[in-house]
């Protein structure tokens, strides 16, 4: 099992350790999607939900979740950011989340840039529940990475 990062040679999971890396600039990008109905996409456009502004709730969101991944993913290293972003666009079925994570550290931001997207996804949904509690989120995923050993990496 030595070939899993995660896993030590008797098979116990562990936190990898990066003490021997070279900190490097790095950068990851990641989407998601919450599709709903089209009462619930027009309320969030025209900020007209109960709760508040949709929007902007959710990109505060993402980025707090973003700075917090460390606390929530049991084997994820705490990462000093040096930047979080979070894109929310209205499309025809419902809202597009993209989150851009940079660091300076040892290892990647591909986590970072997950939970802030997914987040920002989750507070949506919170947020306009009362309008559609059928909404569905999907399609959380990397979309690119740079930096590090590995180097660069584009979703296909």
């Amino acid at each position: 099992m030595s070939e899993l990062t995660h896993v030590d040679a008797s098979g116990a999971a562990h936190m990898v350790d990066v003490g021997g890396k070279a900190v490097t600039a790095r950068r990851a990008v990641a989407t998601g999607h919450i599709a709903m109905s089209e009462g619930a996409r027009t309320a969030i456009r025209d900020n007209a939900v109960a709760k508040g502004d949709v929007l902007a709730v959710a990109r505060v969101a993402g980025i707090l979740a973003a700075k917090r991944t460390g606390e929530l993913i049991p084997l994820c290293h705490p990462l000093p950011l040096t930047q979080v972003s979070i894109e929310l666009v209205l499309d025809e079925a419902g809202i597009v989340a993209t989150a851009t994570a940079s660091t300076d550290a040892k290892t990647g931001v591909e986590m970072e840039a997950m939970t802030a997207a997914s987040v920002a996804l989750l507070t949506i949904y919170d947020m306009a529940k009362a309008l559609d509690k059928a909404m569905v989120i999907s399609g959380v995923r990397l979309l690119s990475k740079t930096g590090g050993k590995s180097g660069d990496w584009m979703a296909p």
